[in-house]
């Protein structure tokens, strides 16, 4: 048994857990709650009357906690201990131990509403507040009414509001359990650093020649910019004078690495060596990594936000709350006192950083959601009335409405459809899986299924995407060009790249030529062939799928997979500006945007774009720009705007702008009100000092 805090309660966690139908454990960071609770309700048989699952938001923390309890279990992992992630599960019958992701949960949830496969439930890492964790909360207060007797919820959480959630289930009771085993000393920096890689690396180097042996970890904001530093690090260490110093080991760490290279930092480092791990906020909480005794945080998290009323996408690299802050430094003195260096004054941490961090069902896309709430098709469950933690904004909700509305998953009156019913089981956003349906009724499905993998891509695949390959292509001479999606658009682009690919029998040598990123093209590969199982036992009819995936006859036919796209984006549509050098978002308040210069759509002989196109993501970087776009034709357009014209948002929400600021307990009693609420759906108090926040940063920034 592992020898962590969280061990020694387990008498009276066991003994809350028997006398109550819902319990939360604040277990702090380095507890053990997310190996060692599964455990020891398994060793006092709540596996006889059912599974044991246990929730994370991450994919990654999925895959690594399972592997790391099957070993103290010594049992082969897909066995008594598995895990089921989007488009991979090593579950089996013998399984009683189940991590997954709060999405699969979810889904689980759509064939099974009472989820009866479990005997216990456990979301993990709720203080993370993710989208589909925030939902499944909301589900779990009616589950627990139906299955008092047979099922126990446990939501625990390093940081969580307890009092919060506990008042959220009925005064349920809270069990603290203490976590970190060493004092971590915090070390703020004098004044606001200029550029947050360069003074990681100072930092870094700084602990590596004067600090006695212990791991470092690194908290950057993303891929490119621990790519960047593992890179000035690795170049920075080999300089440094043999025998001075331990030797090292830099480690990357972020959601995009394949499984083999995420395992590498929990393998302790050799004798006389010190590890160097260049993380995400993924290891925040998601993973410990054992051996870490200094913390360099630079206060930044990449976040991606969602404008209801623009239909925007911004990936804005933002200041980390006081929360996160908390949650980094508790990563340190795991084995011996620590140290967590903020490279950030105190008076910055105490004035600027929030509380909490923003829930992600306040600055999120909701069409998902929206969908999958009412395909639940449970009678005592009103979309407009749900249960959320949190609840999100009017626009949010309105905005999830039209766009479901638009690609036929609601009718006029809010219903689901049998459209909208099937969507909601597949593991796409509604966009992707309304195309499917589409495609499989005019003959494209097979088509679409490469599309659909290609753009759930979890990392860039293709060469000169991002400022990072886009360096690497200038020294790559000998790459080949890839195809140019026959001047139509990006989808088409990344079905000939792929169909290509077959052709060349998924040769790894042909994406090295082509500068295509190999792991993602595996990905593709995988995840097309799980599509289309799932498209064989969702949709009826008969499917006209090739188990390879390329084109009959060896002619390129794109007008019906165009079309199924303009069905699947029938609320990301865009009208060419006659007297602008852009594009009308349709449906977004006259939003005019461009065509991202790395797309493969192409102006005619004239210059001239088509009429009409459908994206896939509008974002808004320098300006807005509309990505993976696809040309459309008029005809097909014309259904669409009619469907505008006729669009009465009321009747798709069953009176929601009529009660949303009447003060009646009406239709919405826990939405918060539309005039006391920004568009991100965070309250005005919080707003404010969000944007005095930013403004502080914006002056300091102009001063330097």
């Amino acid at each position: 048994m592992a020898n962590l805090p969280i061990v020694q309660f387990e008498e009276k966690i066991i003994e809350t857990v028997n006398q109550n139908p819902v319990v939360v454990i604040i277990g702090e960071t380095g507890s053990g709650k997310s190996t060692q609770l599964s455990q020891m309700l398994y060793r006092r048989g709540y596996t006889k009357s059912g599974n044991i699952g246990v929730t994370q938001p991450r994919r990654v923390a999925a895959v690594s906690v399972a592997r790391r309890v099957a070993q103290e279990l010594d049992v082969r992992l897909g066995e008594e201990v598995g895990y089921a992630i989007r488009f991979e599960d090593r579950t089996s019958e013998r399984t009683r131990i189940k991590y997954l992701t709060d999405g699969v949960l979810l889904r689980e949830s759509l064939s099974n509403p009472e989820l009866s496969e479990y005997s216990v439930i456990i979301l993990d890492e709720a203080h993370e507040r993710s989208l589909n964790t925030d939902i499944l909360l909301g589900l779990m207060r009616r589950l627990v009414k139906l299955r008092a007797s047979n099922l126990k919820i446990l939501i625990t959480s390093a940081t969580l509001d307890g009092e919060k959630v506990s008042e959220f289930f009925s005064g349920c009771p809270i069990l603290n359990v203490p976590g970190k085993l060493y004092p971590v000393e915090i070390l703020y920096s004098k004044e606001p650093h200029k550029c947050y890689i360069e003074s990681s690396l100072k930092a870094a180097l700084d602990i590596h020649i004067h600090q006695p042996e212990g791991d470092v970890l690194i908290f950057m904001t993303g891929q490119d910019d621990i790519e960047k530093l593992v890179s000035k690090l690795e170049d920075r260490v080999q300089n440094l004078e043999e025998g001075s110093c331990l030797d090292a080991i830099i480690l990357p760490l972020h959601g995009s690495l394949p499984p083999e290279m995420q395992v590498r930092v929990f393998t302790p480092p050799p004798p006389n060596c010190r590890r160097f791990i260049v993380a995400t906020n993924i290891a925040e909480t998601s993973l410990t990594v054992d051996g870490v005794v200094y913390v360099i945080d630079s206060g930044y998290v990449k976040q991606r936000q969602y404008n209801p009323v623009t239909g925007l996408y911004s990936l804005d690299v933002v200041q980390i709350s006081k929360v996160q802050a908390k949650q980094r430094a508790g990563r340190a003195g795991r084995t011996r006192p620590g140290k967590c260096y903020r490279l950030y004054p105190s008076m910055i941490y105490e004035d600027d950083f929030l509380d909490v961090t923003v829930p992600e069902i306040q600055r999120s896309s909701l069409a998902g959601t929206v969908l999958y709430l009412k395909s639940l098709d449970l009678p005592d469950i009103d979309i407009l009335k749900f249960n959320f933690l949190d609840p999100p904004s009017y626009e949010s909700l309105e905005d999830a409405l039209k766009q479901l509305y638009l690609i036929d998953a609601i009718d006029e009156n809010g219903s689901v459809t049998s459209v909208g019913r099937t969507m909601a089981e597949l593991p796409l956003e509604p966009s992707l899986s309304r195309t499917l349906m589409e495609a499989n009724e005019n003959g494209s499905l097979s088509k679409a299924l490469t599309v659909a993998a290609m753009l759930s891509a979890e990392t860039t695949l293709l060469p000169g995407r991002s400022r990072s390959t886009d360096k690497k292509r200038k020294h790559a001479s000998l790459e080949l060009d890839l195809p140019d999606g026959s001047g139509l658009g990006d989808h088409i682009q990344l079905l000939q790249i792929y169909e290509l690919w077959d052709q060349n029998d998924y040769n790894i040598e042909w994406c090295k030529d082509y500068g295509l990123q190999i792991r993602g093209m595996k990905f593709v590969k995988d995840v097309r062939k799980q599509l289309c199982q799932i498209m064989q036992k969702v949709a009826k009819g008969s499917l006209d799928v090739q188990a390879g995936g390329r084109s009959r006859g060896g002619e390129y036919n794109y007008r019906n997979l165009r079309k199924a796209l303009c069905a699947g984006y029938a609320n990301k549509l865009a009208e060419k500006m006659v007297h602008h050098n852009g594009y009308r978002i349709i449906g977004f308040k006259d939003q005019v945007v461009k065509v991202h210069p790395s797309s493969a759509l192409k102006s005619d002989d004239d210059g001239m774009f088509p009429n009409f196109v459908v994206y896939h993501e509008l974002i808004a970087t320098s300006r807005p720009f509309m990505c993976n776009v696809c040309a459309v034709e008029s005809s097909w357009v014309a259904p669409v705007l009619d469907k505008l014209k006729k669009l009465d948002i009321n009747k798709l929400s069953g009176g929601l702008r009529q009660n949303a600021g009447d003060g009646t307990d009406g239709k919405v009693p826990d939405l918060q009100q539309k005039d006391n609420v920004a568009s991100t759906g965070v309250p005005d108090d919080r707003e404010s000092r969000i944007q005095a926040a930013r403004e502080r940063f914006l002056a300091r920034k102009g001063n330097k």
